[in-house]
């Protein structure tokens, strides 16, 4: 992670007036250096060592607030917890079916399909989200090395 987006990032914090608490400046660095897309437990287990008076509660309500600024989207998928990811830009997911992993990829964004749904069913289309679902490469080795 750069520097200069944990810089940005802060200063979008302090121009929207929220204070910047040494748990959400953490709970934001952690979301910026990291690959995955995390739970608040995820995030919480991985803070806790440093923060031991820290609560998943807290967790969560620094979640939000980073979900309000814009600085972090939130992914729910059906019943699992809801994981976060600091890469808003417009792009996509794909989900391994055996573990969960999700990884980013990015395709031109399907402005298309959205003005096609708007004008099939009459809907103000707001956004959309695209996931493809799949087997990732370290579960596949895993199923080749047991046969």
């Amino acid at each position: 992670m750069s520097e200069q987006r944990l810089r940005e990032a802060i200063d979008t914090l302090k121009n929207s007036g929220v204070r910047i608490t040494p748990q959400r400046h953490a709970v934001l660095e952690y979301l910026l250096n990291t690959m995955v897309h995390p739970t608040a437990d995820d995030i919480y287990k991985a803070l806790e060592g440093k923060f031991p008076n820290m609560s998943v509660a807290t967790v969560y309500n620094n979640l939000r607030v980073l979900r309000e600024i814009g600085l972090v989207r939130e992914l729910t998928y059906g019943d699992s917890s809801s994981r976060f990811d600091c890469n808003t830009t417009e792009h996509y997911h794909i989900i391994c079916d055996e573990c969960g992993k999700i990884v980013d990829f990015h395709y031109p964004t399907l402005d298309e399909v959205e003005s096609l749904a708007e004008q099939v069913t009459g809907f103000e289309v707001s956004h959309h989200r695209m996931e493809i679902y799949g087997k990732c490469e370290d579960c596949q080795q895993l199923e080749t090395q047991k046969h």
